[in-house]
């Protein structure tokens, strides 16, 4: 297994993809002919040392299941994992506190097997900053305590010094994220609020791709090596000092994507000294 970078006196920096799953990878020349989905963990664990957990986003974990999951990767691999959509998207009030208990019993295999490095709380772009859903979003973090957190906004009203402020209190992560150029989409963000923890996530730069609102149309994207470079360049390597772990997930995932530039980002990483 490969795919982490560990400078001599910086951090530790994991490369993986968002999600691993994709019948599409076969075709795409990744996964060997005729893989079958309970065969893709252990292939892709030979080249990437992490991965972020799409499924845990649209239903809720459960134990069993994911032990299962977990005793199928080699040792030394690691997990994030999304918060389910009923948590941030599909919000019920007078059951959401149920479902953070239920998801919190969902991932113990990963906690208790020490290979969850982050739960992402990836919130919906209509989520603004509003007294009620800051609210919310207080209670709903108090509810996952004690698990590595990593938030992920999509309002460009949460981007405030007291927002920062809080995460930082709380030891939770501002997710970076790299995607187009938009006026409803965050622009880049630089801002490390977890020592402990850096959470980027590469959505590719699709601008007509997001606009058409068609998922598969919005990740197809290949950053070039020069993207890539420079994006290292500019926003991690002048950071490099203010947190002990990086986690970089590339979520172009049509055609295998962000398989192409994880490889590449690994060896920019190697190149700069990780």
């Amino acid at each position: 297994m490969s795919g982490e970078r560990s400078g001599k006196n910086g951090p530790s920096i994991l490369v993986g993809t968002s999600g691993y799953s994709y019948a599409e990878w076969v075709q795409a020349g990744f996964y060997p002919p005729a893989t079958q989905s309970g065969r893709m963990l252990p292939f892709y664990a030979r080249h990437f040392p992490v991965t972020e957990l799409n499924y845990t986003w649209y239903q809720m974990p459960r134990a069993e299941p994911l032990e299962r999951l977990r005793a199928g990767a080699p040792a030394g691999f690691f997990f994030a994992a999304k918060l389910t959509r009923s948590l941030t998207h599909e919000v019920d009030p007078a059951d959401w506190r149920r479902q953070a208990s239920l998801f919190r019993e969902g991932i113990v295999p990963l906690v208790q097997g020490r290979q969850l490095l982050a739960v992402l709380v990836q919130l919906p772009p209509d989520f603004e900053r509003t007294a009620g859903n800051r609210r919310y979003l207080a209670e709903l973090l108090d509810s996952l305590a004690g698990l590595p957190l990593a938030v992920e906004f999509r309002h460009r009203s949460w981007l405030h010094d007291r927002v920062f402020a809080e995460l930082e209190r709380r030891r939770a992560s501002l997710v970076w994220v790299d995607e187009p150029e938009l006026p409803h989409l965050l622009p880049p963000l630089d801002v490390v609020t977890n020592p402990e923890l850096l959470y980027v996530r590469f959505h590719g730069r699709n601008a007509a791709g997001w606009r058409s609102g068609v998922m598969q149309k919005k990740f197809d994207y290949l950053y070039s090596e020069a993207e890539l470079r420079q994006w290292l360049e500019e926003r991690l390597l002048p950071r490099r000092g203010l947190f002990s772990r990086g986690l970089l997930f590339f979520n172009n995932h049509v055609g295998a994507q962000a398989v192409t530039n994880g490889r590449q980002m690994l060896s920019l990483l190697g190149e700069a000294g990780f």
